[in-house]
């Protein structure tokens, strides 16, 4: 996972806690890890800043 490996990852406050979520981490370059915590040897997305920026905003309804 290069980069990805050895982050903190973290779910939402707001999970619910059965199980089905996504965990996220803040990577050093200031993009954003995204994985299923399903699966945390799984894969992972690599995401851009502006990218995450845009998904946090159509999620909150902004």
């Amino acid at each position: 996972m290069g980069e990805l490996s050895g982050v903190q990852w973290f779910k939402s406050s707001y999970s619910g806690g059965g199980g089905d979520c996504v965990e996220v981490a803040w990577l050093g370059s200031g993009r954003v890890g995204v994985r299923d915590s399903k699966n945390p040897s799984g894969p992972a997305l690599d995401i851009a800043p502006a990218d995450w920026d845009a998904f946090i905003a159509h999620m909150s309804g902004a």
